[in-house]
């Protein structure tokens, strides 16, 4: 039976999971954004987010556990550096997961995972909404509008 067993095999046996995920958070790392199948991009978010977690901390051993899953220097510097400090303030959620469609070969679905603060479109749709919205009220207007063309007839 199945119970209790949630993670995702993604067809591969323990190696080979470990070593493209381990991948494809480099890549997520250093380009910010990778398309991929939603299978993948779903078991990368919990491999990942832990991960990225980590980088808030920047002390030597938090940088050793972080390089013992990824064995790549070059997206250890990433991480700590400019990746945590967009990430400082943030609580989790990290990644975003955006479907595209599904792939034309084999009909999976694909689908873009990036992480959050750096995807500059929508944080530019986030700062425009942040503008206070005013409250109209059709009395106070309809008033005035209504008395100057009574007192100009008169």
């Amino acid at each position: 039976m199945r119970h209790n067993k949630k993670f995702n095999h993604l067809g591969r046996k323990k190696a080979h999971r470990d070593a493209m995920l381990a991948n494809m958070t480099i890549s997520l790392i250093m380009h910010k954004r990778i398309n991929t199948t939603v299978a993948k991009a779903k078991a990368l978010r919990i491999f990942a987010e832990p991960i990225i977690n980590r980088a808030k901390k920047d002390d030597m051993a938090n940088r050793r556990l972080v390089f013992s899953y990824l064995q790549n220097k070059e997206a250890v510097k990433e991480l700590f550096g400019v990746v945590a400090d967009k990430i400082a303030e943030r609580n989790g959620g990290y990644t975003r997961i955006l479907k595209t469609g599904n792939r034309l070969g084999d009909n999976a679905e694909t689908c873009f995972i990036e992480l959050v603060d750096f995807n500059e479109a929508m944080l530019k749709d986030k700062a425009e909404k942040k503008a206070p919205k005013t409250r109209r009220s059709r009395s106070k207007k309809a008033a005035p509008a209504a008395e100057a063309p009574a007192e100009t007839a008169e």
